[in-house]
């Protein structure tokens, strides 16, 4: 196939092609960035916690008449007993907050007293020796916490943990070496001996800010006593966890009704927790891929409806390719090759504008770099996506008579 004839006669049709070509290019160029926003949200729902995600279900318990910390811790403590010994249950921790949930403490981490920086950020929970088994975690270096190393804080005490656990993700930002345990670490009340490491532990937030430390946590021996209210963690035995969530509930309020559990955040399973902390990147996964769709579908089209065009405009020429012993499979190479050269153009301009848009994102929202695997793989789609589209226009274009160079309209 000689590319000149094409190539004439896509001068003589300028815009028409132009416009095909910036279309397909803007096409390229937010399919891409499409595609690599949907795989970022994708990844980012599958991040582990760390916990045994499928037996495991939070309270946010708020009390009534609660006065004092001390009252509070009581009830914690009296709480907590009371959950235990629920048949369906098989463990319970209390804690200031829990993974996903969207909020809670976090600490500055300093290796040195007098360091003017802190070396890494990292969420804070508050936990008793129940909390490792409640969640399920990994205990991989060290040791957990004992029943005696346990105490009550109060919400305007000094944060100055005497002992502490962290993640490996936040031992390896400490102490690269693997030699974590039994190091002093900083916190912003003072020092605090790590004593154990766990595997995996999410921090409470998934936003972009906190993707840095998503796994650095520390977990402290503390009861957090606040007159608010408290969270309880707790985990059910295999295949109970509908029926010990309602006898939970039902159990805490027989104990003490003096408390309220919201009807719609109070208690929740943790696949609902993880459904509510991702919805924002499920939604806009979502929406990229309409957007995809959407955009493939209108440039299809676009084809089509230009190649169509220009079939009818060529009937004459194509007749007398035909009668001067043109085969169909020649007049269908010929229209191919021409939305392929288009195609490649408009490619090529996309791939430009492609990573313009992200450069772009870039700075103004702090996105990640476009790899290139994207930018091939838009690449590739349009191509297979023009060559689709001209097919069918081009293969009656290909069945049009030797007669019709005889025809004088």
């Amino acid at each position: 196939m000689q590319i000149k004839p094409i190539l004439s006669a896509l001068r003589r049709h300028k815009a028409g092609t132009f416009l095909i070509a910036m279309q397909i290019a803007l096409t390229l160029a937010i399919v891409c960035n499409a595609l690599f926003i949907i795989h970022q949200r994708v990844s980012h729902l599958s991040e582990p916690t760390g916990l045994d995600e499928a037996d495991i279900f939070v309270i946010q318990n708020e009390w009534v008449g609660t006065s004092t910390p001390q009252q509070a811790d009581a009830k914690i403590r009296e709480d907590l007993v009371v959950l235990r010994q629920l048949a369906g249950v098989q463990d319970a921790t209390p804690s200031n907050s829990y993974p996903l949930r969207g909020g809670g403490w976090d600490d500055g981490i300093k290796l040195k007293p007098d360091q003017q920086q802190d070396t890494t950020g990292s969420t804070v929970y508050f936990a008793d020796d129940h909390f490792i088994d409640t969640l399920g975690l990994k205990l991989i270096a060290g040791r957990n916490f004992r029943a005696d190393e346990i105490a009550a804080m109060d919400v305007r005490d000094t944060l100055a943990p005497p002992q502490m656990i962290v993640t490996k993700a936040l031992a390896d930002k400490l102490f690269p070496n693997g030699d974590a345990v039994g190091k002093t670490i900083y916190m912003v009340g003072g020092p605090g001996t790590i004593v154990g490491v766990v595997d995996v532990l999410q921090a409470q937030s998934v936003d972009r800010w906190a993707a840095e430390f998503a796994h650095r946590s520390t977990i402290i021996p503390k009861r957090l006593a606040s007159t608010i209210g408290t969270f309880y963690i707790v985990r059910a035995r295999p295949g109970q966890l509908d029926a010990a969530m309602k006898a939970a509930s039902k159990a805490l309020f027989a104990h003490n009704p003096r408390r309220i559990i919201n009807e719609q955040d109070g208690l929740l399973s943790f696949t609902e927790v993880r459904s509510r902390a991702y919805e924002r990147d499920r939604g806009m996964a979502i929406l990229m891929g309409v957007i995809c769709v959407v955009l493939l579908a209108i440039t299809a089209a676009g084809i089509v409806g230009l190649t169509s065009f220009w079939v009818g405009q060529r009937r004459k020429q194509i007749g007398v390719r035909r009668a001067l012993g043109a085969t169909q499979r020649d007049i269908l190479n010929y229209f191919m090759t021409e939305n392929l050269l288009i195609s490649s153009a408009g490619a090529l301009f996309g791939v430009l504008l492609a990573v313009a848009i992200n450069l772009w994102l870039v700075t103004r929202f702090e996105m990640n770099r476009l790899s290139l695997v994207y930018v091939l793989a838009g690449v590739v789609i349009l191509l297979l996506l023009g060559q689709g589209a001209v097919l069918a226009p081009a293969m009656r274009a290909s069945r049009v008579p030797p007669v019709e160079a005889t025809r004088s309209v």
